[in-house]
């Protein structure tokens, strides 16, 4: 994967971020053309309005951090993010259903969200939050969404004990499909690593430190 301006998701998931905060997020975005925007959902018409005129994505965070909101809830909040002006979807699996080795709701979970987007034209990305799962949860994740086929499978939240890492990038690839991208997020700040994502077969980064990046 090439190295170039698109391959960042700019983000400010601060639960304080402030209105100038999400305005300095999106003209970053528009000033080195990020491909989106990662921010909370409540945030989405501020942004869009913001982003107008533009080919920048806003990128929806669903029961973002924890994963724990109901099916119902994710569902909900998928569909509300989109008709609000979402262009990509990110959310967090139900870690607790995962740990409680209910499979066929993971199962559930993805698909129902996945098709929401695939309906929609709207790139998905399932977040695995790796830093609470052992290795063997990590690639039965990675199995179940080579059948349902999101676009994006990724890292972490970036809230969570720790964020990206090239050992679970690697493990990542080894067992995903080709058709699925990998998006990797949470503490990444050089250039060096973003090159080492890259290697690994990372398509996307979600990081607040794009810019520095860039200017690297």
């Amino acid at each position: 994967m090439e190295f170039n301006s698109k391959i960042f998701d700019h983000t400010c998931l601060k639960p304080f971020a402030k209105n100038e905060e999400l305005k300095k997020l999106c003209s970053e975005a528009v000033k080195f053309n990020f491909k989106t925007v990662a921010i909370n959902n409540a945030y989405i018409e501020y942004c869009k309005k913001e982003l107008q005129g533009t080919e920048i994505l806003i990128d929806a965070a669903v029961s973002f951090p924890l994963g724990q909101s109901t099916l119902e809830t994710k569902v909900f909040e998928t569909k509300d993010a989109i008709e609000k002006g979402a262009g990509e979807v990110d959310y967090v699996i139900n870690i607790a259903q995962l740990k409680n080795k209910n499979y066929k709701y993971i199962e559930k979970e993805m698909s129902e969200i996945v098709e929401i987007c695939r309906k929609e034209n709207i790139t998905s990305k399932v977040i695995f939050e790796n830093c609470y799962l052992t290795d063997d949860e990590k690639i039965l994740l990675c199995e179940i969404a080579n059948n349902i086929k999101p676009d994006f499978i990724k890292t972490s939240t970036g809230f969570g004990i720790s964020g990206a890492t090239f050992k679970d990038v690697k493990l990542m690839r080894k067992h995903a499909k080709d058709y699925i991208k990998i998006k990797a997020a949470g503490g990444i700040k050089t250039k060096k690593d973003v090159l080492k994502y890259l290697d690994l077969g990372v398509s996307r980064i979600g990081c607040s430190s794009s810019v520095q990046i860039i200017n690297e």
